[in-house]
């Protein structure tokens, strides 16, 4: 599928992009209930505190899936000297039913201002005191990834604690890195309040594990809750757990990942590259076809739209995956694309593209849509058409018993899964059904598709793509 991280050019590490993609563009159907639930998240009203007060519980609501894959559930409290007792329980499955093992971790973290890489953020400070590992079973695997210089020479056995960082060690000595272990996460954060909902956002975890220890996060993991929060039984579980006693949670269905429908995004989401955006994506699966909406936004919580991308193509699904038990392969192709910048400054960044292969060049105008399809895509935004991506999907259920659809997570590097070895080993943010779609709608209609990008330092930024035109 489209990876709108992919589609934005490498110019500067602080720009936000705005695009719209795609071909012949068509009405969402008013009555699968799509238009309404995005004009919902674009009109939500969220608290964002800055510098925030994490003091307090926070806790997983669902298991999360790590890239690798890694499957874990989370336990964080932090206390007002600033110091944090953090739990990873680390599970066998995607169910986070079988516990392997967990690790607890203790330290301060310390918010020290607003982030200007990613908008809405806080840049923090932290420092690890002790990092301990307990195993719930055997864990042969795990005792060879351990540095020789651990000096474990006995098998590790369960329920026995094992200390694998004390800031009172020689240096040089550090058990934690034969498990790829990493607390960037705490470098990044934002603490949301919508109702009487609160939620902890930490930084993004790499997708290649041994990037992990120095990777400055530009995203966000799945939020963690408050351990307050009422109707979680997840959180209910994982907030009574400690090291001895890991957290089992239920083991549900497993549900079929069927595509067919229209699906959106839950939440204004948080990109790498300071993206943020909604999507909403259409799938056809007796014709094989798809097309997406992707809305782009200048701020965090989706308000501000500054360009659209609508896209179009084909798929076909795979095999079972063989890393992420009920989840399956599938191959995407993009076939068309339409570009609409959404305000000024995203218009006149595409008209300074000279001689880059974009659309009618110096033509492009605010709100209106420009097809690049004919231009083999758009090479001044690194997009090239027709562009193949391997994709993971996964279906799920809300706390409500809504349907969710899980789509693979983009690349760290800003890379695109385009080869099989690429492909996902974890999702980004769900999206949920609002419609299943008539087998009568349109064959291969490409919906309109938005994705807004803009710039802090905007002169900086168009200063380096006239660089970029003139070498």
């Amino acid at each position: 599928m489209l990876s709108l991280y992919s589609l934005v050019i490498q110019l500067s590490s602080v720009s936000v992009c705005v695009l719209r993609l795609g071909s012949d563009p068509v009405p969402l159907d008013s009555s699968s209930g799509c238009d309404s639930r995005l004009k919902h998240l674009h009109g939500q009203q969220m608290t964002v505190h800055l510098p925030p007060n994490i003091t307090g519980h926070w806790v997983s609501s669902s298991c999360e899936v790590r890239p690798g894959p890694e499957f874990i559930t989370r336990s964080y409290r932090f206390f007002p000297d600033l110091s944090f007792q953090a739990l990873q329980f680390f599970s066998q499955n995607p169910e986070c039913s079988e516990p392997s093992y967990s690790l607890r971790i203790r330290g301060s973290v310390r918010p020290l201002r607003g982030s200007w890489l990613v908008r809405g953020g806080s840049v923090c400070e932290y420092h690890l005191s002790r990092v301990q590992l307990l195993c719930h079973g055997p864990a042969p695997e795990l005792q060879q990834r351990m540095p020789s210089s651990c000096d474990l020479r006995q098998p590790l056995r369960p329920g026995r604690i094992y200390e694998l960082w004390d800031e009172r060690w020689a240096a040089g000595r550090d058990c934690t890195r034969g498990l790829d272990f990493s607390m960037q996460e705490l470098r990044l954060m934002r603490l949301e309040r919508s109702g009487q909902q609160e939620e902890l956002f930490l930084g993004d975890v790499h997708t290649e594990r041994a990037q992990r220890s120095l990777h400055q996060p530009a995203g966000y993991q799945t939020p963690l809750q408050s351990a307050k929060t009422e109707r979680c039984e997840v959180c209910r579980i994982v907030s009574s757990a400690d090291l001895h006693h890991p957290p089992v949670l239920p083991v549900q269905p497993e549900r079929p990942v069927r595509l067919q429908g229209h699906w959106v995004s839950t939440r204004c989401e948080v990109r790498p590259g300071v993206l943020f955006l909604t999507r909403l994506l259409t799938f056809h699966e007796d014709s094989q076809t798809w097309s997406g909406q992707y809305d782009h936004f200048s701020d965090p919580v989706c308000h501000h739209p500054t360009f659209s991308i609508s896209a179009s193509g084909r798929y076909t699904r795979g095999a079972p995956s063989t890393a992420i038990r009920g989840a399956v392969q599938f191959t995407f192709t993009v076939t068309h694309m339409t570009v609409t910048p959404m305000d000024v400054a995203t218009t006149s960044l595409l008209n300074v593209l000279r001689g880059r292969a974009c659309g009618s060049e110096g033509e492009w105008q605010r709100g209106v849509p420009q097809d690049v399809t004919w231009t083999s895509g758009c090479a001044a935004l690194g997009v090239r058409l027709p562009h193949t991506e391997y994709e993971l999907f996964r279906s799920g259920q809300d706390s409500s018993g809504h349907s969710l659809l899980y789509n693979g997570q983009r690349p760290s590097d800003g890379s695109s899964p385009d080869r099989p070895e690429r492909r996902p080993t974890s999702f980004q943010p769900p999206l949920s059904r609002c419609s299943r779609g008539e087998t009568g709608e349109r064959r291969g209609g490409r919906s309109r598709l938005s994705s807004g990008c803009a710039s802090h330092t905007l002169q900086g930024l168009l200063l380096l793509i006239l660089l970029h035109s003139f070498i």
